[in-house]
C-alpha cells in the first residue's frame, strides 16, 4: 500500500477530484464491483466485447467527494471500486460477475494481496435487485462448486454514491504501463489468482 501510495502522490500535484457523477449512455447499464486495487480492476473488464467503459473510484463509505489519500487512509468507509459501464445486448452482468471472481481473492476479509484495510475489501455493489438476485446466485454457487477451501467472504450490498477517483487514476493501466506492471507483480496479485483460479485466474 504505501508504494502504491508513494506513486499516487508523484502523479497527483496537477490532479483533482472528478466532480461529476457517472453518465451511463442510454440503453447501458452499470455493474460496480470492488476487487482491490482499482488500477487492476480495470484491465479485465476493459477487454470484454459490450463493455462501454470502467471508471475508478469510491463507494460504500461515508464522506461526499473524498479524495485517494483519504480513501487510503482507511477513515472514510469507501472502498476501492470501479463501474462497469455495459451494453446488456452484448454482455450479460451475470458474464460480468464471472470476470469479477477470478479477479479477486474472495477468502480475505479487508485486504487484496500486498494491500490491507477495509478500503481494499472485494464487494459487489448492486444497482437494482436483479443484479442482487444475480450476485447472490453467483456466489452461491461458488460457495457449492467449493473451488478452494476457505469460505467466501466477499460482500453483497446496495450500491451507494459512487465517487469517481482523480483522473491519474483513470486507465492507469495505459498511461502507466511499467509502474503498473512493477505494482501487480510486486503485489503477488497473479500469483494469488493462480493459486485459486488456476487457467480461470484473470488478467
Amino acid at each position: 500500500m504505501r508504494f502504491r501510495l508513494f506513486i499516487s502522490l508523484l502523479l497527483a500535484s496537477a490532479a483533482t477530484l472528478a466532480a461529476t457523477p457517472v453518465q451511463v449512455p442510454p440503453g447501458n447499464k452499470v455493474a460496480t464491483f470492488a476487487g482491490g486495487c482499482f488500477w487492476c480492476m480495470e484491465p479485465p473488464f476493459d477487454k470484454l466485447p459490450g463493455v462501454v467503459a470502467t471508471i475508478s473510484g469510491y463507494t460504500g463509505g461515508t464522506k461526499t467527494n473524498p479524495t485517494y489519500e483519504e480513501v487510503s487512509s482507511g477513515t472514510t468507509g469507501h472502498a476501492e471500486s470501479v463501474d462497469v459501464i455495459y451494453d446488456p445486448k452484448k454482455i450479460t452482468y451475470e458474464q460480468l460477475l464471472d470476470v469479477f471472481w477470478h479477479n479477486v481473492d474472495p477468502t480475505v476479509k479487508d485486504r487484496q494481496f500486498c494491500d490491507g484495510g477495509s478500503q481494499y475489501r472485494t464487494a459487489i455493489f448492486y444497482n437494482d435487485q436483479e443484479q442482487r438476485q444475480a450476485a447472490e446466485a453467483s456466489k452461491a454457487a461458488l460457495e457449492k462448486a467449493k473451488p478452494f477451501k476457505a469460505p467466501i467472504v466477499t460482500q453483497i450490498v446496495m450500491a451507494s454514491t459512487f465517487y469517481p477517483a482523480e483522473d491519474y487514476h483513470q486507465d492507469y493501466y495505459k498511461k502507466n504501463p511499467v509502474r503498473y506492471q512493477i505494482y501487480r507483480s510486486g503485489c503477488g496479485r497473479d500469483a494469488r489468482l493462480k493459486e485459486l483460479w488456476g487457467d480461470k485466474a484473470g488478467h
